[in-house]
């Protein structure tokens, strides 16, 4: 992402739009996923991200947004024009306990209330991976919320270690090896 993005990514303050993002959606349209470009992009991704996590979820308007931002692949889902999921992937410094070579996590995915359970985080997440794939990674891991769990399972990850409080809400590491 570049410097420009970044400083408005960390400058910009929380504001709740108040409306639902994707209310004249056609869902029967089909969900694109692409690489965030632009500044538009990224607003409307920001936005998802506080009404899913700050709104739904109460997670700490502090922690929502991170030092990771500035360096992650961030991807946005469209259907039918509207903005309706988002993720990213940031390469890891280092491979988790127990894993060698270059790894990835993916983090931040945020699908709006009306498009749940209609296979886009599926779509968010493949496109991560082969994102992750394309880079030479020989993982991936992340940070599942309890609920989420058979969601990543039947994408091939498995959990490894114990729960854990993040944001207030229980999560369980996965990994998943390419």
């Amino acid at each position: 992402m570049s410097g420009v993005l970044f400083r408005l990514l960390t400058s910009l303050p929380f504001v709740y739009l108040g409306f639902d993002m994707a209310s004249s959606t056609d869902i029967s349209a089909p969900v694109t996923v692409t690489q965030i470009r632009d500044e538009a992009e990224l607003m409307q991704a920001l936005a998802i991200r506080e009404v899913v996590f700050i709104e739904e979820q109460h997670v700490p308007e502090g922690i929502e947004r991170d030092a990771e931002d500035a360096n992650a692949y961030h991807v946005i889902a469209h259907q039918g024009g509207h903005a309706i999921g988002t993720g990213r992937l940031v390469m890891l410094p280092q491979a988790p306990e127990g894993e060698q070579g270059p790894w990835g996590q993916v983090g931040r995915m945020a699908v709006l209330q009306a498009h749940r359970k209609a296979r886009v985080g599926s779509v968010l997440l493949t496109t991560l991976e082969a994102e992750a794939v394309r880079r030479g990674v020989k993982g991936i891991m992340l940070h599942a919320q309890l609920y989420a769990l058979e969601f990543y399972k039947k994408h091939g990850y498995t959990e490894v270690g114990t729960v854990f409080l993040e944001g207030g809400i229980d999560h369980l590491e996965m990994r998943k090896r390419f």
